[in-house]
């Protein structure tokens, strides 16, 4: 069986006046039907604009994106258009959600464009869904009488009210409580085995990219490699104490769990106090011969 998704040597470049900012690096991806698949890397990887390719956001600067079969570059606005209504359901980060619908008429809006079910069936799904995700009372609502919380419960409900064979989540759980993220993932993946809908989502969570099958790490652009998600987070990664972000290089990394207070490693070596230690804080930028021997 053909991948849904195949990216073939993608580049995109952002021109800011005469400066080109390279977002993508010649990446090459497959993503096989019926996946649960994470993209993590730190902020300013690529993640967001590779889930923009991948969902017909955006076009790449060059090179290949190919979806459910369809090389996107060869499609003209029409077909985009009924590739992103009819297959693909995007959860953006930023909610983009309709200020002036009720909650109910956001999660509506995709249906009435398919023109595929009747009011009937349209309530009966759209409500379903809001007690799926926790807003069920909040159907008359209008966006800008929810939390950021509740905003994303009703961009997560919208994306999947179609059924669609691809959903791309741009940090699916960042605005939301730990009870609630878990909810939102628990659905995704009871999607993904009943209707083996396909979900790609990026996440720093490593509570979220546990349940992936699969985590592609990317960094500076480019393609680092696919692991597991054990491999990804990593019995060394998570210590006692405080969770460590999986996606930050080693050697920016704390020694969390350990005792005393975490140091900030971005401060110069010089400048770092020795926390943890009997006495009060010593403050490096105060001038040495004016501190007071305090203790």
């Amino acid at each position: 069986m053909p991948p849904i998704v195949s990216v073939r040597n993608a580049v995109k470049n952002y021109n800011l006046g005469k400066v080109v900012v390279p977002a993508l690096r010649d990446v090459t991806l497959d993503v096989e039907a019926g996946a649960f698949l994470s993209i993590a890397g730190p902020s300013g990887s690529g993640k967001t604009t590779l889930l923009n390719l991948i969902g017909c956001v955006d076009t790449p600067t060059s090179g290949a994106v190919v979806v459910d079969g369809q090389d996107t570059s060869k499609l003209s606005e029409r077909a985009l258009t009924s590739l992103r209504l009819n297959t693909i359901g995007f959860i953006f980060q930023s909610f983009n959600l309709v200020s002036v619908l009720t909650v109910f008429q956001n999660i509506e809006l995709p249906l009435l464009l398919q023109r595929k079910l009747s009011s009937a069936e349209r309530k009966q799904r759209i409500q379903g869904l809001l007690d799926q995700v926790g807003i069920g009372s909040y159907a008359k609502h209008r966006p800008t009488e929810l939390s950021g919380g509740q905003r994303q419960r009703v961009a997560v409900a919208r994306a999947l009210v179609t059924r669609p064979k691809l959903v791309l989540a741009d940090e699916p759980t960042a605005n939301l409580d730990s009870v609630t993220g878990q909810n939102i993932i628990d659905l995704m993946k009871e999607l993904n085995r009943s209707e083996g809908t396909t979900f790609i989502f990026s996440t720093h969570d490593a509570n979220v990219m546990k349940h992936a099958n699969a985590v592609v790490r990317l960094a500076d652009g480019k393609f680092v490699d696919r692991v597991t998600a054990a491999q990804a987070i990593g019995s060394h990664e998570v210590r006692a104490g405080s969770p460590v972000d999986p996606t930050r290089p080693a050697q920016s990394r704390v020694k969390e769990g350990q005792a005393g207070s975490p140091v900030d490693p971005t401060r110069p070596a010089q400048t770092r106090v020795k926390e943890g230690q009997a006495g009060s804080p010593v403050d490096p930028a105060h001038p040495a011969q004016s501190r007071v021997k305090e203790g």
